[in-house]
């Protein structure tokens, strides 16, 4: 793999990830752009202790651009976008409009019970391809390998950022999901703060620990590979799950076997065997209604400096299809209370999406 890094015309950095050692990635980024946006704010909530990100600037975001004009695919004459190369295996680039970022801002008094500090850390956009019409689906498992070898190149340097305290890699796909751009790509969060997901299933964890003197996450994947009725794919290396208490209509847990607490730590051959599981599931998912398929797909990794003892990499994903004319919509329970509803069975989703696995 070649790691080449350069910047973009306003001082972001992009990294181009090269399968071989020859790629030229010499070529500039000839846009004029404006300068970047001021860093966020955060706030913290005084009802919930979580913090609250403020970005006003995200307003202004790119919104569904046609597909002649995605900032995502290659540049080429009288067209030049986020990635000045005239073609690219894998691409990191830091996001033009950030949630977090290291950049200057201001940040008023908010007053009352709240605080407000910035909002520090960095976002940044992942390539999967140059392709535009594919999908994380359609990648060969070389492909895979090289997405995943940016991931834990990006996990590694993100951790080592001051101020940042967790790195979340993910992957929005579908405008039902709510994404701004079509062409394949995820995303890496590096918050300032643990998430509240994560810091409530280390508190979780912690305890079980307590109790059992065993890791919470490795009895879970133990439990559900014993148990084999929601285990939608396996091989040597990974397993495939439906959760038993599924708060989505279709969602899939994929574990390694071995427990490392972020991406770091998976070694070639888990690497090698992600992928052809992976993009099964994704295709089986897609082909369950016949459509594409809205999902999820999000990294649990360990903190940056906590509960890394307790934690289990692990990937989350889900949509919120729940038919093939039907979304499922975060409405009263959900959203206000955070107490989910599933009107499938989790059975019946591993049920049907096991038969539909091909890897």
């Amino acid at each position: 793999m070649k790691r080449t890094v350069t910047e973009l015309a306003d001082g972001r950095e992009l990294i181009y990830f090269d399968r071989r050692e020859d790629a030229d990635r010499a070529a500039p980024d000839k846009r004029d752009l404006p300068p970047r946006p001021p860093a966020s704010e955060l706030r913290r909530d005084p009802l919930t202790d979580e913090w609250i990100a403020i970005a006003g600037h995200r307003q202004g975001r790119t919104f569904l651009p046609p597909a002649g004009e995605c900032p995502l695919c290659p540049s080429e004459p009288g067209r030049l976008t986020e990635i000045p190369a005239a073609s690219y295996d894998v691409v990191v680039f830091e996001n033009r409009f950030p949630s977090f970022s290291d950049q200057p801002g201001g940040h008023p008094v908010v007053g009352g019970l709240s605080e407000a500090r910035p909002g520090t850390g960095r976002c940044e956009v992942v390539c999967f391809t140059d392709d535009h019409d594919a999908s994380f689906a359609d990648l060969a498992p070389g492909q895979v390998e090289l997405v995943m070898a940016a991931w834990a190149d990006r996990t590694a340097e993100l951790s080592a950022l001051p101020g940042v305290e967790q790195v979340f890699v993910f992957e929005n796909r579908g405008p039902e999901i709510g994404i701004t751009i079509g062409h394949p790509h995820g995303q890496i969060y590096a918050y300032p703060y643990v998430t509240p997901r994560t810091r409530r299933t280390l508190e979780v964890a912690a305890r079980h620990a307590e109790r059992t003197g065993r890791n919470l996450f490795a009895d879970v994947l133990a439990a559900e590979r014993e148990a084999g009725v929601r285990v939608v794919a396996a091989n040597d290396h990974w397993t495939a799950f439906v959760p038993a208490a599924a708060r989505w209509p279709y969602e899939v847990h994929i574990y390694p076997h071995r427990r490392v607490p972020d991406l770091r730590g998976l070694d070639a051959a888990e690497r090698a065997a992600f992928g052809p599981l992976y993009t099964g599931v994704l295709r089986a998912l897609d082909g369950l209604f016949g459509v594409a398929m809205p999902y999820v797909a999000a990294w649990h990794q360990a903190p940056v400096a906590t509960g890394r003892e307790l934690s289990h990499l692990h990937m989350e994903l889900f949509s919120i299809r729940r038919a093939s004319n039907k979304l499922k919509y975060l409405a009263g329970s959900e959203s206000a209370m955070g107490a989910f509803v599933n009107d499938v069975s989790p059975e019946e989703a591993a049920r049907l999406l096991r038969a539909m696995v091909t890897t």
